[in-house]
């Protein structure tokens, strides 16, 4: 199996890359925010693989990172997600907005990839709101906080808060993160309309 791949780029595709290994090119599949990503030919290129071996075919599929190759596996736990559907959602969202959108069982921007409908994003929030790879320090208290929101089990400041700044034309995810960090400055007895306060403060930075 192939894990890694270092090399030079040797030509870049609608939806792959030309990688020379020491004169052997391998062709590899990527999503189109990685292809994005990427330099120009004859430049150098380290790409974390996953490699797919079929009864009729073998293919690569690169990733900038572990953590997209990782969540290109999970994606694919989903019944009705394949490695198309998978590098279509890591084409839209990168893993922190994937994280965030599972967490607040936000539908609607899942359902922005191509090849995803509402019942597929249905499953993907439902199947990995409990699977998503581990986030560190502040992102891990973010992303508990998201789940407590999503699911409806938030305090009443916390939720009230967030429904007041979405209200106020920001996205679920941008007033959750204010709330996150007013709850941080204010103090986890804060009330709605503090939160709402420190909040705001935070999104005008």
């Amino acid at each position: 199996m192939i894990g890694k791949l270092k090399g030079t780029i040797d030509e870049i595709g609608d939806d792959y890359v030309l990688i020379d290994v020491h004169g052997v090119c391998y062709v590899v599949f990527c999503a189109a925010r990685t292809l994005a990503r990427l330099g120009s030919p004859g430049e150098a290129i380290v790409l974390f693989i996953e490699t797919y071996v079929r009864e009729d075919q073998l293919k690569l599929f690169g990733f900038m990172t572990a953590l997209e190759r990782e969540w290109f596996n999970l994606l694919q736990s989903v019944q009705g997600v394949g490695a198309k559907v998978a590098l279509g959602v890591l084409s839209t969202l990168t893993p922190s907005e994937l994280a965030n959108a599972i967490a607040l069982q936000d539908k609607p921007s899942i359902s922005r990839a191509p090849g995803v409908g509402p019942k597929v994003a249905v499953r993907i929030v439902t199947e990995l709101k409990n699977k998503a790879p581990a986030f560190t320090g502040d992102a891990a208290s973010n992303i508990g906080l998201k789940q407590e929101i999503g699911e409806g089990v938030a305090s009443a400041p916390v939720s009230d808060a967030v429904s007041a700044l979405t209200n106020l034309g920001y996205s679920r995810d941008q007033a959750a993160n204010a709330v996150a960090a007013a709850l941080k400055n204010g103090g986890e007895d804060a009330d709605s309309a503090k939160l709402i306060r420190l909040g705001l403060k935070e999104l005008s930075r």
